[in-house]
């Protein structure tokens, strides 16, 4: 299935009813009087949360959206049926926008917001009747539905991301750690959309997000991995994967974090794990001489994702770090004043 992480829809909530004009006629009732009825109300636009999706693609091909109208009133005080909602499921992380605003960011399950209200259903002149007009002829038509552009931008929901140059070993990472059978090759861009794989940990799910490899202003939109920092946005925490055979990885290292601020400078404030990849192709020394220079960065590992090398190492620390951030984040929420 294609990742599509963008999409833009129309959607319409329904027009509400009209009111009827009607009167009471029965045998030997000579002024029945007015029993005209309301009108329904239009359906609502709500936006749900799905497990059941993880892209957008539904909203490729099929643009407009459109709620069910109320149906008119009737005689004899009969209320015109209310129109069904619009329920649109979207995949969790999804945000939803228009005209630049944020209407709704739906990140958890079953998370239920509605985006446009439906229109009121009009009143029939069996609510006009008054001592002075017992006949009354006038009813008043259902209230106009709501119509409006919404743009869908999907956001990965992901403990941890993989992020670093194309072909630093990320995908092969990914599949080292978990049961995912992300596409790895020796050439650059292997990857071409986030792949997701979840870790198993001292009974817990850590879910890994392998992204798109980023150069060299990437930020401008050079590259693939632009379209994917907003994934970052999310992430409990980065892995910064580094090819261990590289010239310079401090180089390599500092050129990644420029992306990162550029785009976005919170993301800079998260916390990192510093990955030394394919140990298996330098020296002992060079290895070393590398790990060490990194290492005022942040924690530093080496590995040989393809090899599955000293992978122990690192698996108990990121299982260490997520579970501190967690309860980090359990007890913020906590202190927060409770309504």
């Amino acid at each position: 299935m294609k990742f599509i992480e963008n999409a833009r829809v129309q959607v319409s909530s329904g027009n509400g009813g009209n009111g009827c004009v009607s009167f009471r006629r029965e045998k030997n009732i000579e002024f029945g009087g007015p029993d005209g009825g309301n009108g329904g109300r239009g359906g609502d636009v709500v936006v749900v949360g799905s497990d059941n999706k993880s892209t957008l693609i539904d909203f490729r091909y099929r643009k407009h959206f459109a709620a069910e109208n109320g149906r008119n009133g009737a005689g004899r005080g009969c209320t015109g049926r209310g129109g069904n909602d619009l329920i649109i499921e979207v995949p969790l992380g999804t945000e939803i926008w228009s005209e630049g605003v944020l209407l709704a960011d739906i990140v958890s399950l079953e998370q239920r917001e509605m985006i446009l209200k439906g229109g009121a259903g009009g009143a029939g002149n069996a609510c006009f009747k008054s001592s002075v007009n017992q006949a009354p002829r006038t009813a008043v038509p259902g209230e106009l539905g709501q119509v409006m552009w919404l743009d869908l931008k999907l956001k990965l929901l992901a403990d941890v991301g993989f992020i670093g140059f194309p072909n630093a070993g990320k995908s092969t990472l990914l599949n080292a750690l978990t049961r995912t059978s992300a596409k790895t090759a020796d050439y650059p861009f292997t990857t071409l959309f986030p792949q997701l794989g979840v870790l198993i940990l001292n009974y817990q799910e850590i879910i890994l997000a392998d992204l798109p490899g980023l150069i060299e202003d990437a930020h401008k939109g050079k590259g693939l991995g632009h379209r994917f920092l907003s994934h970052t946005q999310r992430c409990r925490l980065l892995v910064h994967v580094i090819d261990a055979s590289c010239p310079d990885p401090v180089e390599s290292y500092h050129l990644i974090r420029k992306e990162l601020g550029s785009y976005d400078e919170d993301l800079l404030k998260k916390p990192e794990v510093i990955v030394l990849n394919k140990k298996e192709l330098v020296d002992e020394q060079e290895l070393q001489e590398k790990s060490t220079a990194l290492e005022t960065f942040g924690p530093v590992f080496t590995i040989s994702a393809l090899a599955r090398l000293d992978l122990e190492p690192f698996i108990e620390f990121l299982g260490k770090l997520f579970h501190e951030l967690k309860q980090a984040e359990e007890e913020a929420f906590k202190a927060l004043p409770q309504k």
